[in-house]
């Protein structure tokens, strides 16, 4: 059995990060990840639970293959809980193809981070047990370095969503300010017509009262 644990400060506020770590997927950094299906969603005293089905492709080694088999497409069970009173989200995810060799068993958690809670700290955890076949520890240390670079691909998504964020609320922004000057404009365009009009009428009543005058006299 392997044990691997990592922390990670994001210069985001948990509610940023939150939003982020729900819309990782897919994204360029981690190509392998190409998926994940709602099983089922629900709120239970203001907490959020949701249990996800992540498809994704696992790249061995062909002796590993040799050992424990091929799959075009792996599966993972992920069960979270966002509780937004506490601000913690907490995600636990185990794999559910090759389960007969491989016990893959992850742990994150994103809570703000204690001494600034402008920024949020990400732990992980995985377990990685092999068993039933040869090389075990060697194929342990295997998953547990492919882990640690999937981590670092995580980190990286979860800032690229983030990006994905300021870009649309720039987006928005621009849209709105593009919105108001086209209705400043329409507005502005109304007011000369309706002042237009109104001194052509007056213009005309003019002429219609120097004519009257004029048959008077």
């Amino acid at each position: 059995m392997k044990i691997w644990t990592s922390e990670h400060t994001f210069n985001h506020p948990w509610e940023t990060v939150a939003q982020a770590a729900w819309r990782k997927y897919p994204n360029p950094m981690n190509p392998a990840v190409i998926g994940t299906d709602v099983v089922e969603r629900k709120v239970v005293d203001g907490v959020l639970h949701t249990h996800r089905l992540v498809s994704s492709k696992w790249f061995f080694p062909r002796w590993a293959q040799a050992l424990i088999g091929t799959a075009k497409i792996c599966y993972a069970s992920e069960k979270s809980e966002v509780n937004p009173t506490d601000r913690q989200m907490t995600l636990k995810t185990t794999n559910l193809t090759f389960c007969r060799y491989i016990a893959v068993d992850e742990t994150v958690t994103y809570t703000p981070h204690p001494t600034d809670t402008s920024k949020t700290l990400l732990k992980q955890e995985a377990v990685v047990t092999v068993q039933g076949v040869p090389l075990s520890s060697y194929m342990e240390d295997l998953l547990a370095n492919k882990i640690s670079l999937n981590a670092g691909k995580g980190r990286q998504a979860i800032e690229w969503v983030i990006g994905k964020f300021d870009t649309e609320i720039k987006e928005l922004a621009t849209s709105a300010c593009k919105s108001t000057d086209e209705l400043l404009s329409q507005t502005k365009k109304s007011f000369d017509d309706i002042t237009s009009k109104a001194k052509r009428s007056l213009d005309d009543i003019e002429k219609f009262t120097n004519a009257n005058a004029n048959q008077r006299s």
